[in-house]
């Protein structure tokens, strides 16, 4: 299938994701395409999300302008609009394969909202994260307000957010927003594919606990009986000899 908006390759069982619109941008192509993207993915072990010449611009609010304009002061069409970015930011989330974020350049606003979403995030040493929606006098409504907290403290989140100032590659590894910062963007790409390669000879079923764990929002004690259940169902004798053999 033809994408204008982003781009699909794949390299054995890891497929990236490109952000292949003007830098970045997310215009009514890329809310349209990227769900159908997703829907390609089932045979994947790992999904890697990046960029070209920055990661994202966010929101591209002219292009958007002919959906969203309509439905201002009409809080159901307002959020059927809404819900098709979801149907991305959400939908990223809730893969059940780990997805890596490689962050070069700036990553502002929907694209830090997207990148929330991943389970691991890297970034080259000029990148740089914002979330001025309040600048624009919106309040950011595609999950990184619900997401960020529990990857950089309520404190920090209300920081970005409140303030809409931007953080660089330092502070945001300080944060604990990304886990490690490659010094270009071509290190941090050869980073991303390595990490995805290893994550993809792994076991996918341990893989897919290991996510469904860390994502649950169950009291402790029930996420932990979980947790035990999803080994009893999907760990093997071969698995774990195999393992024993390493």
């Amino acid at each position: 299938m033809t994408y204008h908006s982003v781009g699909l390759t794949r390299a054995g069982e890891v497929a990236t994701l490109t952000l292949s619109a003007k830098m970045g941008s997310m215009g009514p192509d890329f809310w349209r395409e990227v769900p159908q993207v997703l829907r390609e993915l089932e045979d994947a072990r790992v999904l890697i999300v990046r960029g070209q010449q920055i990661f994202s611009a966010g929101l591209d609010v002219k292009a958007n302008a002919a959906q969203i304009a309509p439905v201002l002061g009409d809080p159901d069409g307002f959020a059927a609009v809404v819900a098709q970015m979801h149907a991305v930011t959400e939908g990223l989330a809730a893969l059940s394969i780990p997805v890596i974020a490689a962050v070069h350049g700036w990553c502002i606003g929907a694209g830090l909202e997207l990148i929330s979403g991943a389970d691991i995030r890297l970034c080259s040493a000029d990148a740089r994260f914002s979330l001025p929606e309040v600048r624009l006098g919106i309040t950011a409504d595609l999950g990184g307000l619900q997401r960020l907290p529990a990857l950089i403290g309520r404190g920090r989140t209300a920081h970005l957010a409140l303030t809409g100032e931007p953080i660089d590659a330092n502070t945001a590894e300080i944060w604990g927003l990304v886990t490690e910062v490659l010094d270009t963007p071509e290190e941090l790409f050869a980073r991303a594919d390595e990490m995805a390669a290893h994550l993809a000879a792994l076991p996918p079923r341990a893989l897919e606990g290991t996510k469904r764990t860390l994502n649950d929002d169950l009291p402790h004690a029930r996420s932990l009986a979980n947790a035990v259940q999803w080994n009893a169902q999907h760990m093997t004798l071969d698995g774990l000899q195999n393992a024993l053999k390493k």
